[in-house]
C-alpha cells in the first residue's frame, strides 16, 4: 500500500515535503501492523510508533508544514496507535475493553485504497477481541475459544453446574452493565460540561455587549465633550484678546492724565522758597 497513491492528506496546489512522506509511509506501515496479527513479543510496532512522534514534532516546526486539519488527523492517529499500545499492556480484559472505548481513531483514510480508515478497522477489531476475552474470562473458555466445560468432558474433568454456568453469565451482564452505565455516565458529565460551557459563553456574550455599548456612549460623549472643549476655548482666547486691548487702553489713558495732571500741578502751584 503505497502512501503517495493515497492522496488523502495530499495539500491542493502544494506538493508534500519528504518529511511528511516519510511519516505517510510509516504511518501506513504501523496501521497494516496493527491490522495484522501480531505476536505478544512484537516491538517493532512501539519503536514505530515512538518514530512517528518525533516526525510528527518534527514536522509541525517546519515552515512548509501542512495545514492544520491534515496535522491534527496526523496526531490523531499516531495517538490512536500510542493508545491502542498501552491498552494492549494491561492485564484485565475489562481494562482493556474501558481503555479501548475511549480511543479516538481517525477520520480520514490514510491512502486511496482504503474506503474505511485503517484506524477505524483496528479499532473494531481490538472491541470485539477484548469483548471475547472477558466473555472468555466470566464464561470460562480455553484459548481456543471452547466452553471449559466441553474441554472437561474430553478430558473426564466433571464441569461446573449448569448454575455455574447461569452466574458466570450473570457476571457477564453485569459487567457489560456497569460498562454501559460509566458511559451514560460519562456522557451526562459531558453533555453538562457543554451546557455550562454555553451557559457560561452566553453570559460572557451578554457581558462583552453591555460592555461595548457602554465604551461606544463613553467614546461617543467624550467626542461631544471634545468639541465643547475646542469651541469653549476659542471664544475664551477671543475674548482674553479683546480684554487685554481694553485694559491696554485704558492703562494708556490713566497714564496721559496723571502725566498732564502733573505738569498742570507744577505750573499752578508756586514754587516755594
Amino acid at each position: 500500500m503505497a502512501p503517495t497513491e493515497g492522496a488523502g492528506y495530499r495539500r491542493d496546489g502544494m506538493a508534500a515535503s519528504r518529511l511528511e512522506l516519510n511519516l505517510v509511509r510509516l504511518l501506513c506501515r504501523c496501521e497494516m501492523m496493527a491490522v495484522e496479527k501480531r505476536d505478544p513479543d512484537e516491538w517493532r510496532l512501539e519503536k514505530y510508533v515512538g518514530a512517528l512522534e518525533d516526525m510528527l514534532q518534527a514536522l509541525k516546526t517546519q515552515a512548509s508544514k501542512p495545514a492544520s486539519e491534515v496535522i491534527n488527523e496526523y496526531s490523531r492517529k499516531v495517538d490512536f496507535l500510542k493508545g491502542m499500545l498501552q491498552a494492549e499492556k494491561l492485564t484485565s480484559s475489562s481494562e482493556k475493553a474501558l481503555a479501548n472505548q475511549f480511543l479516538a481513531p481517525g477520520r480520514v483514510p490514510t491512502t486511496a485504497r482504503e474506503r474505511v480508515p485503517a484506524t477505524k478497522t483496528v479499532h473494531l477489531q481490538s472491541r470485539a477481541r477484548y469483548t471475547s476475552e472477558m466473555r472468555s474470562e466470566l464464561l470460562g473458555t480455553d484459548s481456543a475459544g471452547e466452553p471449559e466445560l466441553v474441554v472437561r468432558k474430553r478430558t473426564g474433568v466433571p464441569g461446573p453446574r449448569p448454575g455455574n454456568e447461569k452466574q458466570s453469565a450473570a457476571e457477564l451482564d453485569l459487567v457489560l452493565q456497569r460498562h454501559q452505565n460509566l458511559q451514560e455516565k460519562l456522557a451526562e458529565e459531558m453533555l453538562g460540561l457543554a451546557r455550562s460551557l454555553k451557559t457560561n459563553t452566553l453570559a460572557a456574550q451578554s457581558v462583552i455587549k453591555k460592555d461595548n455599548q457602554t465604551l461606544s456612549h463613553s467614546l461617543k460623549m467624550a467626542d461631544q465633550n471634545l468639541e465643547k472643549l475646542k469651541t469653549e476655548s476659542e471664544r475664551l482666547e477671543q475674548h482674553t484678546q479683546k480684554s487685554v486691548n481694553w485694559l491696554l487702553w485704558a492703562m494708556l489713558i490713566i497714564v496721559c492724565f496723571i502725566f498732564i495732571s502733573m505738569i498742570l500741578f507744577i505750573r499752578i502751584m508756586p514754587k516755594l522758597k
